[in-house]
């Protein structure tokens, strides 16, 4: 059966206003909120300024997302690492970028001992790729990244705005199963990319899913308003053999959890339909 998540701090209060932040005082509240709606797991996210502080940067709270997730039984699968979009692998001074490498190594080996299979790179918006030196800078780091990555079994993937068939050759061009990608359902609809064409290109690369709603062109809206045609993203995903987790990214709401319940039906029952099929 498919695993279906939240992204971390979708059932607490907004911090500062922001869609999606890391909930640094609260994270560990969201646990039993997510097991008692049904989720199975929750997508950690790792930002700035303060990693210091976060339970991944310290031996102590690992030992916290440890209990917690044995205690309610909501895993953490995967790391959105939204921090390489103020810090990318590829861009800035020599130093800087190996600054960037080095969180990166450090938050693998972190992800891997809470049980993780995957961090995310995101390389959209102010991180997007933007030359051919930008992807050779971005899969040197990878290789570097790789050595770390494969001995604890963590799978680094990237999400990028790149087009489909030139995403795909970026993958290729990593030459490596432990590199891969995360599809965005919003993100993509937002682009105006099809989803019939894009999960065809990079369908064999992809290991994660973020579920989310957006305008063409525009923000975030909840599932079912935006562009995104989610029958066509899961056959899609169905006919590429899609078997990994989902990733519920939605709009927020005035009720954030009730917002959440509504989302988990949907998904739920689009995955009975699509993905869960025996």
């Amino acid at each position: 059966m498919t695993e279906l998540g939240i992204m971390q701090g979708r059932l607490l209060p907004r911090i500062d206003g922001r869609i999606q932040a890391f909930p640094w005082t609260d994270w560990l509240l969201e646990f039993p909120i997510a097991a008692d709606l049904g989720f199975d797991l929750i997508e950690f996210i790792f930002e700035g300024p303060r990693i210091e502080d976060h339970p991944f940067w310290s031996a102590a709270g690992i030992a916290q997302v440890r209990e917690v997730t044995r205690a309610t039984g909501v895993a953490v699968r995967s790391v959105c690492a939204d921090f390489f979009m103020e810090h990318p692998l590829f861009r800035g001074t020599a130093a800087e970028r190996r600054s960037s490498l080095d969180v990166l190594l450090r938050l693998i080996t972190a992800a891997g001992e809470v049980g993780a299979r995957c961090v995310e790179i995101p390389c959209v918006d102010q991180s997007s790729l933007k030359s051919d030196e930008d992807e050779q800078a971005l899969l040197g780091a990878l290789g570097a990244a790789l050595e770390v990555a494969k001995p604890a079994g963590v799978a680094i993937l990237l999400e990028t705005d790149l087009p489909p068939e030139r995403f795909r050759r970026l993958l290729e061009g990593a030459g490596d199963p432990m590199v891969g990608a995360n599809f965005d359902s919003g993100n993509s609809a937002s682009l105006g990319y099809d989803p019939d064409e894009e999960i065809k290109a990079i369908g064999q690369f992809i290991q994660n899913v973020h579920i989310k709603d957006r305008i063409l062109g525009g923000t975030t809206v909840p599932l079912g308003t935006g562009a995104v045609n989610f029958d066509r993203v899961f056959r899609a995903l169905a006919d590429a053999g899609y078997g990994g987790a989902l990733v519920i990214q939605g709009a927020r709401g005035t009720d954030d959890v009730e917002a959440a319940r509504d989302y988990l039906s949907l998904i739920r029952a689009l995955t009975e339909k699509y993905l869960d099929r025996t």
